[in-house]
């Protein structure tokens, strides 16, 4: 993401909490800061892209976070998967510090940011999305717009995850079905993938399934898991039953007990093929 604001011109001063890792984009003319802090308060936009609610809180709460260093009317873009609440009660934190926080989810895997295929989903103050938009433009494909509440973006990107989790799920089901019944998996995946199901998503997982690619690897298991679990608790806050989700959340929690938990989220129908005995 950083290398495609680059190339489209912006200057970008990066922060990343692993040290040792910006070098590339260094090369590429992006400079480094040294903390949070400085990334803050040297620009007015701040864009992150963390894992988890746990990581988005380190890195806006206490003296040197984002609410007390980005200055007022500074604007933060947070574009990782997080929880609803989560993220309107950092809206909320941000506005009583004269700030404003847009959630900008993202839609695709590692490659398809790389290729500019990348879909955004952004909610939040209608002129606070018009000033950020030549950055989210620049990331990929499409920016949607979810409305003036920043967690409308977060509620999309999970039902969106959601969607996908169960779409891989019943992909291990019918490949763990023509297996046992002697099918060549290849044969299947271009029966899925040249009909109905003729989409980015069943091309991508199904061809990762059929060739059993699970260490080819663009979302992990675990953090699957930590998206199917913030599904199932939006769906509690909104009195929404979610079974389909608990079913992707067991196939998680087997692929994780069997040591997958870093292979990719795919693993899900390597987790099915066990149940069904299949090697």
């Amino acid at each position: 993401m950083a290398a495609r604001l680059l190339a489209a011109g912006h200057e970008v001063l990066l922060y990343n909490r692993t040290p040792g890792r910006l070098a590339p984009l260094l090369s590429a003319g992006a400079r480094e800061a040294v903390s949070v802090a400085q990334a803050a308060r040297s620009g007015g936009i701040v864009l992150s892209m963390l894992a988890d609610d746990t990581a988005l809180r380190s890195v806006t709460e206490g003296p040197g976070g984002l609410l007390a260093t980005l200055p007022r009317g500074g604007i933060h873009i947070a574009m990782g998967t997080h929880g609803v609440e989560a993220i309107r009660a950092l809206a909320a934190a941000h506005a009583a510090a004269g700030q404003i926080l847009l959630a900008a989810p993202v839609l695709g895997r590692p490659e398809a940011v790389t290729a500019g295929r990348l879909g955004v989903i952004v909610g939040g103050n209608p002129a606070a999305v018009e000033r950020c938009l030549p950055l989210l433009e620049a990331l990929g494909r499409r920016v949607f717009r979810a409305g003036e509440d920043p967690g409308s973006a977060s509620i999309i990107k999970l039902a969106n995850n959601f969607l996908l989790a169960c779409a891989i799920e019943a992909m291990g089901e019918a490949f763990a079905l023509v297996r046992k019944g002697g099918v060549e998996a290849s044969v299947f995946q271009d029966v899925l993938t040249d009909g109905l199901f003729a989409c980015p998503a069943y091309g991508t997982y199904g061809r990762i399934i059929a060739e059993q690619a699970w260490d080819q690897v663009g979302f992990t298991t675990t953090l699957a898991l930590k998206d199917i679990e913030l599904v199932l608790g939006a769906g509690d806050a909104s009195g929404v039953p979610m079974p389909s989700a608990g079913v992707c959340r067991e196939r998680l929690h087997g692929a994780i007990a069997h040591g997958d938990g870093q292979r990719d989220w795919s693993a899900m129908a390597l987790e099915q093929a066990r149940l069904s005995g299949l090697a």
